[in-house]
């Protein structure tokens, strides 16, 4: 699957701002503290891997490797802040627990580190490459 990470940086720094605004307006006084917190850390990882996607379509990097790293860090923030957004807006929207996503958050949080690995490893590769 081929990805443009700017377009994906792009769309994922939207929504980061979208969520950052209805977290601060929306939720504020509706989550408690502690939840309202919550949420807040997942907007912040969603807009961090945004600009780091935006970085990424800017390095000198083979395809295979750029295509890995975005795949990663999309799938990371999907299942990472989507899964945290849900755990707390679940309930407010269905009236019932939706605690069953609570497993997905580290699935997520490994996938962003994955691809902060790949893309540290290509980097050794290539500086190898380069200094032989």
């Amino acid at each position: 699957m081929k990805m443009d990470p700017v377009k994906a940086g792009a769309i994922l720094g939207a929504l980061a701002v979208i969520a950052g605004a209805f977290g601060a307006h929306a939720l504020k006084g509706v989550l408690a503290e502690d939840a309202l917190a919550s949420f807040q850390t997942a907007v912040r990882y969603q807009m961090w891997h945004a600009l780091a996607l935006l970085f990424l379509g800017g390095v000198k990097q083979e395809v295979k490797t750029r295509n890995g790293v975005a795949l990663f860090w999309c799938w990371g923030t999907i299942l990472f802040s989507g899964s945290i957004y849900f755990l707390h807006l679940g309930p407010l929207l269905s009236g019932t627990s939706w605690r069953f996503l609570g497993p997905v958050t580290p699935v997520g949080g490994l996938l962003l580190i994955l691809g902060w690995s790949l893309l540290f490893i290509a980097q050794l590769k290539k500086r190898k490459k380069y200094t032989k």
